[in-house]
């Protein structure tokens, strides 16, 4: 990991590289990617099937998974798997469906304004193939979507060499409640749920994370469909103090630098003393596993130590960073709460560590990267449910104010509309 001593002078530019650097990784893409999904619009299935062939090296016949498909692969989980399984959904439940809206009504001198959700009728959800599977993401954006009202949820998989879904996957798409699990991915498989096929039916809205070929046909399909957020490689944050125990620090950087090679690790803390014994403790809990290797990379690549002169300038980088997930690994930090302006997910005491809500504790693991955290928020109920507004007047009170809206169109030398107020006696 590049350790960086932070002074006043360097500490913009050292923000501005780090985000720039890993922006330019992922350029370049764009002309792939359109040529991508304009031929899956112009040739649908077999597009799908030809593209299947050259990039997962799997020749398909049928893309859907079918129930007895689904059926074994629930079998061949393990029953402690299931029943954690059950429970990981059960906490995402009692979280999400806190967030769901109640329609607003406003009602003065002849006018009644309501605003009333719906949810989103069809939704596809992609799930990620490659290093490894992530049950946890189908919970992450089935349940939600499911407690929203979804009619339709479809999931967008990857197929396996012997064209098979991973059992994990279909056990957790089926404990969540997906209607429908495609054999399908990459971008291929982002434009097939946006414009539909022959097999793969159109959605209105795609939600999921996925690499960089992924997130750019979710950029290009955006407006034919909704998405839910451009994410990129994943990422964490940790403040820490002179207190803080060196060995859970090395623990989950390296815990997030495990996802992939792009996976970025930030530590943030006041002395070069912390710094080398979190490098320290790395080192000791490094292996050269695949998840091992992949970390190494990572950390080689994307680690970053900043050594600061206080926590104030710990809180200011953090807030520009503006992190998918945040740690506060410093005494009293529920006292500093107020000082994180842009975070995805906060994680708070050495007992919170950011695996426990990849998959346990209920709140959403899908959150803005790459320092969306300024704008966006994480995945949750809300993001599969829409609204609309119904105006009702009564006679008295639209002629109460039709003179104003009638002399608000003129202003405009919006005359049709001015003469559609003004026609109403």
């Amino acid at each position: 990991m590049k350790t960086v001593i932070i002074n006043d002078k360097n500490i913009k530019n050292e923000i501005n590289a780090l985000r720039s650097e890993s922006e330019e990784k992922f350029s370049g893409i764009e002309n792939s990617v359109a040529e991508i999904i304009g031929n899956v619009k112009k040739f649908g299935d077999d597009a799908l099937r030809d593209y299947t062939q050259k990039f997962d090296k799997v020749k398909i016949d049928d893309f859907k998974v079918s129930n007895e498909e689904i059926s074994a692969a629930v079998s061949n989980v393990s029953i402690d798997i299931i029943e954690i399984l059950h429970k990981a959904a059960e906490n995402i439940r009692q979280f999400h469906i806190l967030q769901l809206p109640k329609n607003i009504n406003l009602k003065k001198d002849g006018l009644e304004l309501t605003q009333i959700y719906t949810p989103i009728e069809r939704v596809g959800v992609y799930i990620p193939g490659g290093n490894t599977v992530y049950p946890s993401t189908v919970l992450m954006n089935v349940i939600p979507a499911k407690i929203a009202g979804v009619k339709h949820i479809s999931i967008a998989t990857p197929p396996s060499q012997d064209c098979k879904v991973n059992d994990l996957i279909l056990a957790a798409a089926y404990i969540s409640g997906a209607d429908t699990i495609y054999k399908i991915g990459g971008a291929q498989a982002i434009a097939a749920l946006a414009y539909g096929t022959e097999s793969i039916d159109s959605v209105y809205k795609i939600t999921g994370p996925g690499n960089a070929y992924v997130a750019e046909a979710k950029k290009q399909v955006f407006g034919q469909v909704d998405i839910d957020m451009m994410a990129g490689p994943s990422e964490i944050l940790i403040i820490a103090d002179e207190d803080a125990n060196a060995e859970y620090i090395a623990a989950d950087l390296l815990s997030q630098a495990e996802h992939d090679v792009q996976a970025m690790s930030i530590l943030v803390c006041l002395s070069k003393n912390t710094a080398d014994k979190v490098l320290n403790e790395i080192n000791k809990q490094l292996n050269n596993t695949p998840n091992g290797v992949r970390a190494k990379t990572a950390l080689d690549d994307n680690g970053i130590i900043f050594i600061v002169k206080d926590l104030n300038t710990a809180f200011d980088i953090s807030n520009e960073i503006a992190p998918e997930h945040l740690e506060l690994l410093i005494n009293s930090p529920c006292d500093y709460l107020d000082r994180i302006k842009n975070a995805g997910s906060i994680f708070v005491g050495q007992y919170s560590p950011e695996p426990a809500g990849d998959y346990f504790v209920g709140v959403n693991h899908t959150i803005p990267t790459c320092g969306k955290a300024k704008f966006a928020s994480p995945l949750g109920t809300m993001d599969f449910i829409k609204h609309s507004n119904i105006i009702h007047y009564s006679k008295a009170g639209f002629l109460k104010d039709q003179h104003d809206i009638k002399a608000f169109a003129e202003a405009e030398n919006f005359y049709f509309h001015a003469n559609s107020i003004a026609r109403r006696k």
